[in-house]
């Protein structure tokens, strides 16, 4: 009986796996924006990229699968004007 129930909790969570692994892209990145933003950052960018892309930015997030990742960069204000950071 143990080894049913046991069983049928990981059939659940393997079957409930890939559903989270496919997350769309926007909902994930409008999830992400508002953590960011709940933190208090103002200037910054989210972009959405293939997953083999090179990208400077800091990868935050990945969706579709794995097919994508969304990439995160600060910007500075500069003289009124909002510049990209530089990578550290």
């Amino acid at each position: 009986m143990k080894l049913l129930l046991a069983t049928a909790m990981i059939a659940a969570t393997l079957a409930a796996a890939p559903a989270h692994a496919r997350k769309d892209c926007e909902e994930l990145k409008n999830e992400i924006a508002a953590k960011i933003d709940a933190n208090g950052v103002k200037s910054y960018t989210l972009e959405v990229i293939a997953a083999d892309a090179e990208s400077a930015a800091k990868v935050v997030g990945s969706c579709n699968g794995g097919m994508q990742r969304i990439v995160y960069q600060r910007a500075v204000v500069q003289n009124e004007t909002i510049v990209a950071s530089e990578p550290k």
